[in-house]
C-alpha cells in the first residue's frame, strides 16, 4: 500500500513516500481506510526533529483523521465493516484518569500513523461518528478538538459567562474558541496577525489582542477587562508566555498547559501570583475515550463546522506539510484520499 515516512528528521522535506505491505487485523484489531487526515503543530515539530526524542525514520506519520473499516480480526464487537470512525491519539487511554501508560500507543509516534492508505488500530479505541458530523468536520477533532474539550469541559468546568483566554490562533486555540461559546463563555485570542485576529472575530471572539502590537499582551488584556483577567488560559505557547498568562489570569483562575515549545526563558516570572490569585495549573496531554466520546455527543447537538484553510490531495502530502509549516494560514490543513 501507499504510504509516508518521516525520514531523518532534520526539516519539513524529510517527509518522502513509500510503499508498505498491507496490515492484517489480529484478535482486537481493526482496519481503517482513511478518508481525511488533519495536520496538527507536533507534525511539523516531529519532521523538524523538535518533538522530544528522534522517531524511527520509517514511521508513518499522522495523528488524526477519518475513516471507514474495511476489516476486522477475531473478537472484534465494538465496530463493523462500513462504519466512520475517529480514534484519539492516544490509543490505550480508552477512560479513567490520566496515566504514563497512555503515551505507550501514540498514534503518529510510537505505531503507524493515519497518512498511509490503511491504518491498523485497536477496535476498542475507535469511536463510530454520528451521520450529522460530515468528513472535514470529524478529521480534526482527534488533537486539537480533543484537547480543547478536555481542558476547558473535563479539567476546568468552564461555565457560562467565564472568559476564556486563548493564546494564537492554531488548531487548539480555534477549537477552544468553538467549545467556549458552545457553553456561553466569553472569549478573548490572541495573534501577530490583524488578518486571522479578523476570522476570530467572525468566529466568535469577543477580546483580539494582536501581540506585535501590544507585547505585554497580559497587560492590554487586563486594560480590555476592568482588571477581572481570565478565568481559563489555554497556554497554547509553552514556557516564554507561561508569566504573561499568569499576570492575565483571573482570581480563583484556571491554566492549562498545553504547549510544548521550548522556551528561552525557563524561570517562571510572576512566582508570588501563583498564591495571590490562588491560581490552579494544570498540564494535560489530550484526552481519553470517554472524554472524546462526550465532545463528540456534544457537536453532534450543537451547529458547530470546522474552519478549514486549505485541503491536498494524498500525494501531495509533503506540500501539505510545507503548507501548515509556513503557519501563514487560520484554520486546519486537510489530506485527502
Amino acid at each position: 500500500m501507499k504510504a509516508f515516512q518521516i525520514g531523518e528528521q532534520h526539516s519539513t522535506n524529510t517527509l518522502s513516500a513509500t510503499t508498505r505491505p498491507e496490515p492484517i487485523a489480529g484478535p482486537g484489531d481493526a482496519i481503517i481506510a482513511p478518508r481525511l487526515v488533519s495536520l496538527i503543530s507536533r507534525d511539523i515539530q516531529i519532521l523538524t526533529g523538535t518533538y522530544g526524542p528522534l522517531q524511527d525514520p520509517k514511521r508513518v506519520p499522522g495523528t488524526e483523521g477519518v475513516g471507514d473499516v474495511i476489516a476486522v480480526g477475531e473478537g472484534v464487537t465494538e465496530v463493523s465493516v462500513g462504519d466512520r470512525v475517529v480514534c484519539g491519539h492516544f490509543a490505550n487511554w480508552r477512560e479513567g484518569p490520566f496515566s504514563a501508560n497512555i503515551f505507550s500507543h501514540d498514534i503518529g509516534i510510537t505505531h503507524d500513523g493515519w497518512l498511509a492508505e490503511k491504518i491498523l488500530l485497536p477496535a476498542a479505541s475507535l469511536i463510530r461518528l454520528p451521520d450529522n458530523i460530515p468528513d472535514q468536520d470529524a478529521a480534526v477533532l482527534a488533537s486539537a478538538g480533543l484537547t480543547a474539550w478536555n481542558a476547558l469541559v473535563e479539567t476546568s468546568n468552564i461555565k457560562a459567562g467565564e472568559l476564556v483566554l486563548c493564546l494564537g490562533t492554531g488548531g487548539v486555540s480555534l477549537a477552544a474558541l468553538k467549545v467556549a461559546k458552545m457553553h456561553g463563555a466569553r472569549v478573548a485570542i490572541t495573534s501577530s496577525s490583524d488578518e486571522k485576529l479578523s476570522v476570530a472575530r467572525e468566529l466568535g471572539a469577543d477580546i483580539t489582542i494582536n501581540y506585535k502590537q501590544y507585547p505585554d499582551w497580559s497587560v492590554e488584556l487586563m486594560k480590555q477587562t476592568n482588571d477581572q483577567g481570565a478565568d481559563i488560559i489555554v497556554e497554547t505557547g509553552g514556557q516564554d508566555t507561561l508569566g504573561h498568562s499568569v499576570a492575565a489570569a483571573a482570581v480563583n483562575g484556571r491554566i492549562v498547559i498545553i504547549g510544548v515549545t521550548p522556551g528561552q526563558n525557563s524561570p517562571i516570572p510572576n512566582y508570588i501570583s501563583f498564591i495571590t490569585k490562588n491560581i490552579t495549573i494544570k498540564g494535560i496531554a489530550n484526552g481519553s475515550r470517554a472524554m472524546f466520546v462526550n465532545y463528540i455527543n456534544a457537536l453532534a447537538a450543537n451547529d458547530s463546522t470546522a474552519f478549514i484553510s486549505k485541503t491536498f490531495d494524498f500525494d501531495d502530502a509533503p506540500e501539505a506539510y510545507r503548507f501548515q509549516a509556513a503557519a501563514k494560514h487560520i484554520g486546519k490543513v486537510l489530506i485527502k484520499f
